[in-house]
């Protein structure tokens, strides 16, 4: 990492943010193949596409706790949503785009319980579940290193559809989609959102290196976003036309910018090609 750190710098001269913003643009390469044998804190970087060769970065970003808040139903995080897989330099932005997981789980598909279940009565009707989905391609998601270490911007582009997980509703009640997608921008900064919400602040959390120095590790992080808006369901229950209306109800929806939040707490990790080459 150190090796594709000056060469990404060289000689030239910066001020301390756009350094260390730097820093973390130069732990970014590609990972290792499919089936790869990686081991000890490199194995988490297996599902990095390293057979596209415009990929320089490999990406795990872990939220672990937060909550995410859509109309009326805020629900909590309480179990591991993953973001994984390669980043493509973005010459226009400075930034990357992501490359798509190996095993297709860019954004792993965790479902988190609704309090209240349907109608606010815990366990009536069955467990309600909240699963975030990636809507469309992992091309879609974008990432700034440098707003995420001067908590400035947007920091992680987001585009996702909310599955709604219930025995009466079926298998493909969503809020969003693929061609209309939530769209988060989500900040280490400070939002500013439209009324009701007020600002809220993500911050960047303790950056510190792997054991061996070659991951970069960004702790204690939390990335925020309360300006989006929130689309009514479609497809829910045997009869949509019927049941969909009687959903948006239950959750609030549609909700209008200004309505919703999401919060991300977690851990992001990066590493190069270089390094993870070096340990195939």
């Amino acid at each position: 990492m150190r090796r594709y750190l000056n060469a990404r710098i060289g000689a030239r001269k910066a001020t301390v943010a756009a350094v260390v913003g730097a820093a973390l643009l130069v732990a970014l390469g590609s990972a290792a193949p499919a089936g790869a044998a990686l081991t000890g804190e490199f194995a988490e970087f297996a599902q990095c596409p390293v057979s596209n060769e415009s990929v320089e970065s490999c990406l795990i970003a872990k939220a672990t706790g937060g909550e995410f808040t859509v109309g009326s139903r805020t629900v909590p995080i309480k179990h591991t949503v993953t973001l994984q897989g390669g980043l493509i330099a973005d010459a226009e932005t400075g930034g990357f785009k992501m490359a798509a997981a190996i095993n297709g789980e860019t954004l792993s598909k965790t479902p988190q319980t609704v309090p209240g279940g349907l109608i606010g009565i815990e366990g009536l009707f069955g467990e309600v579940t909240a699963t975030t989905e990636l809507a469309g391609s992992a091309s879609g998601i974008t990432l700034s290193p440098e707003n995420l270490i001067i908590e400035s911007g947007t920091a992680l582009t987001l585009p996702v559809k909310l599955k709604i997980g219930n025995p009466i509703l079926g298998n493909h009640c969503y809020g969003g989609s693929n061609s209309h997608p939530i769209v988060l921008n989500l900040t280490t900064g400070t939002t500013s959102p439209p009324k009701p919400n007020k600002p809220i602040s993500g911050k960047r959390g303790t950056i510190s290196e792997g054991e061996d120095e070659e991951i970069l590790i960004i702790s204690e992080n939390s990335l925020v976003n309360n300006s989006f808006a929130a689309p009514g369901v479609e497809g829910c229950g045997l009869i949509p036309f019927l049941t969909d209306p009687l959903v948006d109800l239950a959750m609030g929806v549609p909700a209008g910018e200004g309505h919703n939040t999401a919060i991300l707490n977690g851990v992001i990790k990066l590493t190069s090609a270089e390094d993870v080459k070096e340990r195939l």
